[in-house]
């Protein structure tokens, strides 16, 4: 086995990565006990198609199936077509219709929980609140067409029309009364898309929240939850504690998800996160220790993977999908390091480099001399090898 990768520094310098042994994780088919988990899955570029910026995504399905099934192996429901896939960075709708169809089929094979994206993103221009509703009302329909559960993502278009809390709560309101199903309504904050700033009506956070809420209150027999992602654990921990009975919380928080899911001993949350497609083998086995009252255990699994994931949403935080695919592509899930729309270039050769470093140290690598090869390759191509 390759024993040493010497990775460059910010500084200057470089950073000799000493290989750590694989650790043999234990697969968890089975959902977990004590709380719900879904993983928010990248896709896979073809590595021969004409993935430029502008251009229509074209995917490796074989690749990005397959990495659905390793999510499934560890006991992970699937969050498709959200974000971490490139929602408004590049997956355009016949992308996501195809991805959204072939995950759900996929997952009613294996008995695995699926819930998916739907939002306004393939409408280019809206003009009026109506077109918002339709444009919603459009993908949720076809989302659950499919058998998935739905995820009410955040809007560009309602953010950019909306002149104040009415006029989401309008929107909203129309479409919980119309959806087959309880929903998951997903915040999505600011540092995750900068076009969502204001979201609920207001830039203070408490105004945005009471208003969420409001709307939460009013319809909490058709939400199943709430997937927040602020990167702020002391509003969540108060979000979760003031949600109706039976309305879960989801967290989307990269930064502070373990403590937030062992809970304060009255409220936990459950996961819906881009962090568990990058660290699913630690995760399971942190999940299986809480679902057995070991949560000295669960700390332990939990703890070398928050530095790898805060590493991944660093600012700016839009670009963590490319850590994502960066880490798959180490781990010998997909054949290419090549992103819908370029975005493999989105994150510097140094900030990879030192992912690679803490995916060792979390020894998320599974074969250590794959991924020093392939770590290798890339910085010989970046010219930035010692």
């Amino acid at each position: 086995m390759t024993g040493r990768v010497a990775v460059p520094t910010a500084e200057g310098g470089w950073s000799d990565v000493d290989l750590l042994e694989p650790r043999q994780w234990k697969e968890h088919p089975q959902p977990y006990a004590s709380r719900i988990a879904f993983a928010a899955a990248h896709v896979v570029a073809d590595p021969r198609g004409e993935n430029v910026p502008g251009a229509p995504a074209v995917l490796d399905w074989d690749s990005t199936l397959a990495f659905r099934r390793e999510l499934f192996r560890y006991g992970f429901g699937v969050a498709e077509a959200m974000d971490t896939a490139q929602r408004n960075m590049g997956l355009d709708w016949p992308a996501i219709q195809e991805l959204v169809r072939r995950s759900a089929e996929q997952a009613a094979d294996f008995d695995a929980r699926i819930a998916s994206g739907a939002g306004t993103d393939h409408r280019a221009e809206i003009a009026t609140l109506a077109e918002v509703h339709d444009a919603y009302a459009e993908q949720i329909d076809f989302v659950e067409s499919t058998g998935s559960q739905v995820i009410v993502m955040a809007s560009r278009h309602l953010a950019a029309l909306a002149t104040g809390p009415e006029d989401y709560l309008q929107v909203y309101d129309d479409l919980l009364r119309q959806v087959r199903e309880p929903v998951i309504l997903h915040w999505l904050g600011e540092m995750f898309d900068p076009h969502l700033r204001g979201y609920w009506g207001s830039r203070d956070v408490a105004a945005a929240t009471a208003t969420f809420l409001d709307l939460i209150r009013a319809h909490s027999s058709r939400v199943d939850g709430v997937k927040v992602s602020l990167l702020s654990a002391e509003h969540e921990v108060g979000l979760r504690a003031a949600l109706p009975e039976g309305v879960r919380l989801y967290t989307g928080d990269d930064f502070h998800y373990p403590e937030l899911i062992r809970g304060d001993g009255r409220h936990h949350s459950d996961a819906l996160l881009g962090a568990f497609a990058a660290i699913a083998p630690a995760a399971s086995a942190a999940l299986s220790a809480l679902d057995d009252g070991d949560l000295t255990t669960y700390d332990a699994e939990m703890a070398p993977t928050l530095a790898l994931s805060r590493h991944v949403f660093e600012a700016p935080t839009w670009h963590y999908k490319t850590g994502i695919a960066f880490l798959s592509w180490l781990c010998g899930h997909q054949p290419g390091f090549t992103m819908v729309g370029g975005l493999q270039s989105a994150r510097s050769v140094v900030h990879l480099g030192r992912l690679f470093a803490l995916a060792n140290t979390a020894r998320l690598l599974p074969d250590p001399d794959l991924a020093a090869h392939r770590m290798t390759l890339l910085l010989q191509t970046a010219g930035a090898a010692r």
